[in-house]
């Protein structure tokens, strides 16, 4: 008998829709049709059902601070100062509140993963890695949560955050995170990197690294991302790596950038876009001709590169916007990056799914064939390829196999027109 059956799914456009048998927490059979009376039965009626979506950079600990402190110039500069200075004010009952406001949204919108990276420096110190600590176990039975030390203000410029980020693994962190051009100098962000390193050697986990947020090449320290590329392959951290933004690539030279890809896709190394903050917080110097400040995602994938989007922030001094909804972000990433076929679009929605798992190490253990675990979404559409473009309900979010959303929209219908 199986735990749950989910009836007549679409999984393929160009497949009939099949059963999908479920036990234990994982996908157990899909077939035409199971004849089984299974302990819980949901009847997709040919809707779409794909994989639990999966933000693999999102920061919690700053959701919702915009009202507190807006952004007003719509920099970086603004944004990283302005958060600095609502750290300092942070409590325990706060943070606690802003992260489940974000991942309770999350969750509504079919996530069932997150790699959060929450800010370890003098500042704020431990205060978002314990609070996510905690909130990774309460969240277990709706999403898995990844912890990343993320050293915001600097490791050279704000002494003692090794330390910290040494303290985070302790408690519970499960990456090391990075930001090498919060540092002063070229020399101090390479050095920043070799340290982000050495952690993660130290303590066998994957880095994953805030890299070349730029909308130009004009400052070194935001063209590190051959640096970092050729140091993971040095280091045998191939296939371990994820670097966020990496905005500065679009405004290379096309034949500058090519040997960056061929080295990109050597070292196995993700590059998660964050087409919401990017777009927001890019070209705010042009006054003709805006740049866009988005990471090449075409030729990035054309070349072999995995390429996944996050939402990054939610309402905060970085992003204004947001609902932790990934399809959503997709839509954005669609419009903005040129992605508009077909093909493109369906590249996309994977870039939310199969290589987002792939970027937080899960590539073994998601998907919809047998074996993999039965974290899933059932849409309120009848194609895969209208996923993106319907934007549709999420009529139920399965976590290992058990419903953790339903929606049921309810449409009134007044017969006199009055």
């Amino acid at each position: 008998m199986f735990d749950m059956l989910i009836r007549q799914a679409r999984v393929d456009d160009d497949d009939p829709p099949v059963d999908i048998g479920i036990r234990n927490g994982r996908i157990e059979e899909l077939s035409p049709r199971i004849r089984d009376e299974p302990r819980q039965e949901i009847r997709a009626d040919g809707r779409v059902v794909i994989p639990g979506l999966i933000e693999s950079h999102i920061h919690p600990d700053k959701a919702f601070l915009e009202q507190q402190m807006p952004n007003r110039s719509g920099t970086l500069d603004e944004a990283i100062r302005n958060t600095a200075v609502l750290k300092g004010r942070y409590t325990r009952e706060d943070v606690r509140a802003r992260a489940q406001r974000v991942l309770d949204w999350a969750v509504v919108h079919g996530t069932t993963h997150v790699r959060a990276h929450p800010d370890v420096d003098p500042i704020e110190k431990l205060l978002g890695v314990e609070t996510l600590v905690e909130l990774r176990e309460s969240y277990r039975d709706r999403l898995d949560l990844q912890i990343v030390a993320f050293p915001q203000e600097g490791i050279l410029k704000s002494r003692g955050t090794d330390e910290l980020m040494n303290e985070a693994v302790r408690l519970g962190a499960d990456v090391i995170g990075g930001c090498p051009y919060t540092e002063p100098s070229i020399e101090e962000s390479r050095r920043h990197i070799d340290i982000c390193f050495e952690l993660a050697a130290r303590h066998g986990l994957p880095l994953d690294l805030h890299a070349d947020f730029a909308d130009d090449v004009d400052d070194p320290r935001y063209l590190l991302t051959g640096y970092i590329a050729r140091k993971a392959i040095a280091e045998g951290y191939v296939g371990r790596v994820a670097l966020g933004h990496v905005t500065s690539l679009g405004a290379l030279d096309p034949e500058a950038r090519q040997p960056l890809y061929e080295l990109l896709a050597k070292a196995q190394i993700t590059i998660v876009m964050l087409p919401a903050t990017d777009l927001h917080l890019g070209g705010r110097r042009d006054r003709v001709n805006v740049r866009r400040g988005l990471a090449p995602a075409k030729e990035l994938l054309a070349a072999g590169v995995n390429v996944a989007y996050s939402s990054n922030n939610v309402r905060n001094a970085f992003t204004p916007f947001g609902l932790a909804d990934m399809l959503q972000i997709g839509l954005l990433l669609c419009h903005t990056a040129h992605m508009g076929s077909p093909a493109e679009q369906a590249a996309v929605l994977r870039m939310g799914t199969f290589n987002a798992a792939r970027a937080i190490g899960l590539a073994d253990s998601y998907g919809l064939v047998p074996g993999c675990q039965a974290d899933l979404i059932v849409l309120d559409t009848t194609r895969v390829a209208d996923v993106l473009l319907d934007q549709p309900d999420r009529a139920y979010v399965l976590k290992r196999g058990n419903i953790t959303v339903t929606t049921h929209r309810t449409v009134e219908v007044n017969p006199t027109g009055g």
